[in-house]
C-alpha cells in the first residue's frame, strides 16, 4: 500500500514522498509549486459539499482546474466529484444513499467528457458494504480491468477498522481486480494488515488534527513527515477475525 500524506499547503509537498493536496488549496494560486515525488490532487468534495450541500460550480470548472496542474510535477491523479453518503450528507442534500451514487457516477462521466487530458480517479460510495457492492456494479464497464478507484465515505469509521475491512471486502468480492484508493484513513486503520493487503493506496491528514489536539502547530510540516515516518515504519496487526 502507498501512501500518500495530505497538506494544507502546497509549498510543503516538497517535504514528503507523496503529497494529497485538495484543489481548494492551489485554486487560487499564481504560480505552481514543486513537488518532492508523485501527487494526487482532491476534488474537495467533503467541504464543498458541507458548506453547500451540493457543487455550486458545473463540472467544466473543476476541469480547468484539472488541466491546469495536472503539468505541475507528477500528478497521477484527480479525483471526481462525488457525493459522500454518511448521514450527516444525505441530511445535507435531503436525497438517498442512491441519488448519491448516481450523482457521483454522472459527474464522473461529465468530468471524462471534459478530456481533461489527466487521470480522472472515479470513486466508490455508499454506506453499508452492500451499497458499495451495488456502486460497482452501477458504475459497470466504466470501470476497466485493474482500474485504480477511491472507496470514499470510510474516514468516519477509523476508529472501527472491522467495518472499513467489510467494506473494502464487499467491493473485492464484486471486482477482485480493482485497485483500491482509501480515503482519510487514521492511523488506527493503516496500522491493520488487512486494510493495508486490501488497499493499492491511501491518504491522510490525520497527523494535522493529533497536532491539534495535543497542543502543536497542525500546519508545521514536520508534523507531516514525521506521519509518514510512523505509517512506513509502523507495526501492522494482521486481523485473523477477517476474511475477502
Amino acid at each position: 500500500m502507498r501512501f500518500f500524506c495530505g497538506i494544507h499547503h502546497p509549498s510543503d509537498a516538497i517535504r514528503v514522498p507523496a503529497a494529497f493536496v485538495s484543489v481548494n488549496a492551489i485554486r487560487n494560486r499564481k504560480s505552481a509549486f514543486s513537488v518532492l515525488g508523485d501527487w494526487i490532487m482532491d476534488s474537495g468534495a467533503f467541504t464543498t459539499i458541507a458548506k453547500h450541500g451540493g457543487y455550486p460550480e458545473p463540472v467544466e470548472a473543476y476541469a480547468e482546474q484539472v488541466r491546469r496542474w495536472k503539468s505541475n510535477g507528477n500528478m497521477l491523479a484527480a479525483i471526481s466529484q462525488d457525493y459522500m453518503c454518511e448521514p450527516m450528507m444525505l441530511e445535507k442534500t435531503g436525497k438517498s444513499i442512491p441519488h448519491h451514487q448516481w450523482l457521483t457516477i454522472w459527474r464522473y462521466d461529465q468530468l471524462l467528457a471534459c478530456k481533461t487530458g489527466a487521470y480522472i480517479m472515479p470513486v466508490l460510495q455508499g454506506y453499508a458494504p452492500s451499497n458499495y457492492a451495488q456502486h460497482v456494479k452501477d458504475y459497470g464497464d466504466r470501470l476497466a480491468d485493474g482500474q485504480w478507484v477511491g472507496v470514499g465515505s470510510v474516514c468516519k469509521r477509523n476508529s472501527d477498522p472491522g467495518k472499513i475491512v467489510e467494506v473494502l471486502s464487499a467491493i473485492k468480492k464484486v471486482r477482485p481486480d480493482l485497485r483500491l484508493h482509501g480515503f482519510g484513513l487514521k492511523l488506527t486503520a493503516l496500522q491493520s494488515g488487512l486494510i493495508r493487503q486490501l488497499l493499492d493506496s491511501a491518504d491522510s491528514m490525520a497527523w494535522s488534527f493529533a497536532a491539534r489536539m495535543q497542543g502543536r502547530n497542525p500546519n508545521d510540516w514536520r508534523e507531516a513527515v514525521s506521519f509518514v515516518h510512523r505509517i512506513e515504519n509502523a507495526s501492522y496487526q494482521h486481523d485473523m477475525g477477517f476474511l475477502c
